[in-house]
């Protein structure tokens, strides 16, 4: 496993992960952008504030994507259904 150093608002962070590097800097540049966004609305938050409130938004793309995966999935097994029926 490659051991990682980032920094993310300031803070330091390392870890171990197989993950590409390419991809973890893609997954630092996407929080940078988007604490940059919430920040610039409102008042100053704290870190704290800032980093839960990436979080949730975070889950909320993560569950929304799981929806339309699960949408998709359900889309296709009906073509395949279809597709079957017309091939007996």
């Amino acid at each position: 496993m490659r051991s990682h150093t980032l920094e993310v608002l300031g803070l330091e962070v390392s870890f171990k992960a197989e993950a590409d590097p390419r991809r973890i800097e893609r997954a630092r540049a996407l929080l940078e952008e988007r604490c940059a966004r919430l920040s610039r609305h409102g008042k100053p938050l704290s870190k704290e504030k800032l980093l839960t409130f990436l979080a949730l938004s975070l889950a909320d793309d993560v569950l929304l994507l799981q929806d339309e995966r699960g949408e998709y999935t359900k889309r296709m097994q009906k073509l395949l259904a279809n597709m079957e029926t017309l091939t007996e």
